[in-house]
């Protein structure tokens, strides 16, 4: 992605930013750098109504003209291919695609498709739209596709027989076990987009002051928000890494790769598992109802254990 240089921040102008899960915390913010930055954004929320105040407020501080809103209930797989077709049926083309969008029911819950809400919607979500959407992407190279983990994914185990949490639902697991997710389908996607000029890369955005850290404490609810008031960092800080992978010409070409403080960082030994992901990706397309062609080729840079570092 050519981006300006220089000692100023990166220029987005002409360039279409999708951002997920945008009309709240992480994904609000997310929406407002990349608008300041100049991009064209595309908001995608589930509630056209707190959408819409989101989209104007960001008009409102930026004065970006160019700032769109697409409705769309994720959990739905339906709604997924409908914002698939709506999006490439826009014209400009799509140069950035921020999975953000995530949620933590604290009890298992079905999506209309009967799959359990947490599979569908933190991981099934970002899968179905990013391999709906492969086409547009390779013809708007360079392209960059940034998914939201979270380092929760250390220590979770995923089961592939059991991916719905069919025999025991335990939410915080369960929301770890998808962020796990989000890594090995980052570090497949990468793979299979090894020179198409489309990179894949994922991020810790750190502990932040959302309503998904308050449901990680246990008690009733009302402490879990006073908790992430308490221990949680700013929406700014939250954006910062997702910003950066979608902007940077420091990061231009690498992909496969886990992010934390604007830096290559430590995933798990689970994350880093090619068979895991290959596994995880042959059920993901099965779940979605999608025929995935598998495209060989040399591992993508970056694919492989990426060096420590020192990020949340």
């Amino acid at each position: 992605m050519s981006l300006s240089g220089g000692a100023g921040p990166p220029s987005l102008a002409g360039r279409t930013c999708v951002v997920t899960g945008a009309n709240r915390g992480i994904g609000r913010a997310t929406a407002l750098g990349l608008a300041t930055l100049g991009a064209r954004v595309v908001m995608v929320c589930r509630d056209a109504g707190r959408g819409e105040e989101a989209r104007a407020a960001i008009h409102a501080r930026t004065g970006c003209g160019s700032i769109e809103l697409a409705r769309a209930d994720l959990s739905s797989q339906r709604d997924v291919r409908r914002l698939a077709t709506t999006l490439r049926e826009r014209p400009g083309g799509l140069h950035v695609l921020i999975h953000n969008a995530a949620v933590l029911p604290r009890r298992r819950e079905l999506t209309v498709d009967g799959l359990e809400m947490q599979l569908a919607v933190n991981h099934l979500a970002p899968f179905l739209l990013t391999n709906l959407l492969l086409d547009l992407l390779r013809s708007s190279a360079p392209a960059r596709v940034v998914t939201v983990s979270s380092h929760a994914h250390r220590g979770a185990r995923l089961d592939l027989d059991d991916l719905q949490s069919e025999r025991r639902y335990a939410p915080t697991a369960v929301y770890s076990a998808t962020k796990l997710a989000n890594v090995l389908f980052t570090r497949e996607l990468a793979r299979r987009l090894a020179g198409t000029g489309v990179t894949a890369n994922c991020l810790h955005p750190g502990v932040i002051a959302t309503d998904l850290l308050g449901r990680f404490v246990p008690g009733p609810p009302w402490l879990g928000r006073l908790a992430s008031r308490l221990i949680g960092r700013g929406l700014d800080r939250g954006a910062e890494t997702s910003i950066h992978l979608a902007s940077s010409p420091d990061v231009e070409g690498i992909t496969g790769e886990y992010f934390a403080r604007r830096a290559p960082a430590r995933s798990s030994a689970a994350s880093r598992d090619p068979e895991l992901a290959r596994a995880l990706w042959d059920l993901s397309a099965r779940l979605t109802g999608l025929e995935t062609e598998e495209r060989p080729g040399p591992a993508a840079p970056g694919a492989t254990e990426p060096p420590p570092a020192n990020g949340r």
